[in-house]
């Protein structure tokens, strides 16, 4: 039995293997997913602007995204129409860095398999490393396509982390979860990695207190008033029980300041 592969796909739509670029986005610094699930033009924006010159004019490109649990998924067809310089003040849609004078490419997205983004998975192989492949020599395999676009399961509240910066890309069934429950979070800054031991309670739990931190940057805390040049990963460290009361969740936070030593060496102050 032959395998279903990706250049079929391509043929079908009459886009030639030879002219399309297999792109999969993976990044260290945030979720290139969670960009893609946003749908407001922040992962079109971070595909456009590259450091180096990567596409040609031209160029047909089968977009794919690493999920969280490293799938890669199929999310579109685009076509590269030009390149341009971005302007001076720009700044990177997930890792918010400036990018001025890079590499800003004119891509359109097509309507070419539409109806698969979302739902169909590839097999890339091992050389993960190697995000840019041309499809004409790298026939990958249709791993699964999927009957509907759906969110990845909740991961668990030992297995969360998130980057502030792009809360608003995480599935609202995640969102239900974590503003159910009252505990102890870590915030952990991607610039110098100095940790911050807080605390969430209320009818909005880790979720609310979390949002207070993107919306402003530092969630009333002194030690935190770097957003506007730092980002932070949040994880929850322990859940607390339903029945604890806002003493004993602060009690449970000192013990993790103590635990983790942030007074001292991080950025709580109290």
């Amino acid at each position: 039995m032959s395998t279903l592969t990706f250049n079929l796909l391509l043929n079908a739509a009459g886009i030639s293997p030879a002219s399309t670029r297999l792109v999969r986005h993976q990044d260290r610094r945030g979720s290139a997913y969670d960009l893609w699930r946003a749908k407001n033009g922040s992962f079109e924006r971070y595909q456009a602007i590259q450091s180096k010159e990567v596409f040609d004019v031209g160029d047909w490109l089968a977009s794919f995204v690493a999920t969280p649990f490293n799938e890669t998924l199929f999310v579109g067809i685009y076509r590269v129409q030009g390149m341009g310089v971005v302007a001076d003040g720009e700044v990177d849609p997930l890792g918010g860095h400036d990018v001025s004078g890079l590499h800003e490419y004119a891509i359109d997205r097509v309507d070419a398999l539409s109806d698969y983004a979302g739902r169909l998975v590839i097999g890339w192989g091992d050389g993960y490393r190697s995000w840019l492949q041309r499809a004409d020599r790298q026939d990958k395999p249709i791993v699964e396509l999927r009957k509907t676009i759906n969110d990845p399961p909740f991961p668990g509240f030992d297995s969360f982390e998130h980057s502030i910066r792009t809360l608003v890309t995480v599935p609202h069934t995640w969102r239900a979860a974590l503003s159910a429950v009252s505990g102890v979070y870590l915030l952990v800054s991607l610039r110098t990695g100095k940790q911050y031991v807080g605390s969430a309670v209320g009818v909005e739990g880790f979720w609310g207190r979390w949002v207070a931190y993107a919306a402003n940057g530092h969630g009333g805390n002194v030690g935190l008033r770097l957003m506007a040049e730092d980002d932070y990963r949040v994880s929850v460290l322990e859940v607390a029980s339903s029945t604890a009361s806002e003493d004993d969740v602060l009690a449970l936070e000192s013990k993790w300041k103590e635990k983790l030593l942030s007074r001292k060496f991080g950025l709580n102050r109290n």
